[in-house]
């Protein structure tokens, strides 16, 4: 009989052993890989900006609350929307106290112009709800500065709440012909009446959002973060997105972008239409 040697191990490979990927097969898989890259980006975009939308929305929800939550305490009399830009006026009565710039002053960081306004204990000091996670609008001056966003991406609807010398006759001088809500329940439809929105980082200053229903041009311009939307919160404390039907509502979200104010021409008035309708109602 026959014993067959075990074949040494030489610690090598056969050819077909050693045999690895060649260049054709290295491209057709970073080929195949970019096409999935390709794919798959665009929905992972698509779902990061509905998680950024939700998130906002929730902060309209979490402001409206607060604001409701003020007249409960306040004989139903809604927190004070006082026009600040272009003024030296400030007070802590306000739901906010800053006014934003493209500059380095401090109303664009001081949380203390959150948290110490009228609404702040509202939402437990929290100044995260007074930010649309979309929002990263900065000026060159501001990333030189080391900034990485501004405080505040939402203001108020001019027509709700006390808006001091603006409303001291019972109506506001900016929409005579409209009701000024002053207390919770004076607001007929309150489904229908915006509190909360965000506001277009160029347009934004005060916490007041003003414009004239009889005079189409935009003065303030709401925010387009959210796939060409804007959050709203209403005052029956739901909130929504409302998507913009014209690019003329649709400037970047960068400084100098808006050129305020905005006349329009008689096709251009859909979208602000929309927002002057959910403003305020006529006087009977």
């Amino acid at each position: 009989m026959h014993c067959q040697l075990a074949r040494p191990v030489s610690g090598k490979f056969s050819r077909d052993e050693a045999a690895g990927f060649t260049l054709l097969e290295l491209l057709v898989v970073i080929a195949i890989i970019a096409i999935l890259a390709a794919l798959l980006l665009p929905a992972l975009s698509r779902a990061r900006m509905r998680t950024q939308g939700i998130a906002c929305l929730n902060n309209t929800r979490q402001l409206v609350l607060a604001w409701q939550l003020y007249a409960g305490d306040h004989d139903d009399r809604l927190p004070y929307n006082l026009g600040m830009a272009g003024s030296s006026l400030r007070t802590n009565l306000n739901w906010v106290n800053n006014v934003m710039t493209w500059g380095t002053d401090p109303d664009n960081t001081n949380p203390a112009t959150l948290t110490e306004a009228s609404l702040g204990p509202y939402v437990a000091g929290n100044t995260a709800t007074y930010h649309c996670p979309s929002d990263h609008a900065l000026s060159a001056s501001q990333r030189a500065a080391g900034w990485s966003v501004r405080i505040r991406s939402y203001s108020m609807n001019a027509l709700v709440g006390d808006a001091g010398e603006l409303s001291a006759r019972g109506f506001n001088v900016n929409d005579p012909d409209y009701l000024q809500f002053f207390k919770l329940a004076r607001i007929p439809q309150p489904a229908e009446i915006f509190v909360f929105l965000d506001e277009h980082p160029d347009s934004i200053d005060d916490g007041y959002f003003v414009n004239r229903a009889y005079e189409p041009e935009w003065i303030d311009l709401p925010a387009s973060y959210h796939d060409e939307a804007a959050a709203f919160s209403f005052a029956d404390g739901h909130s929504a997105l409302h998507r913009w039907t014209q690019a003329g509502t649709r400037p970047p979200a960068q400084p100098d972008a808006a050129h305020l104010p905005i006349p329009l021409s008689s096709g251009d008035h859909a979208d602000f239409d929309w927002v002057t309708a959910h403003m305020s109602v006529e006087h009977n």
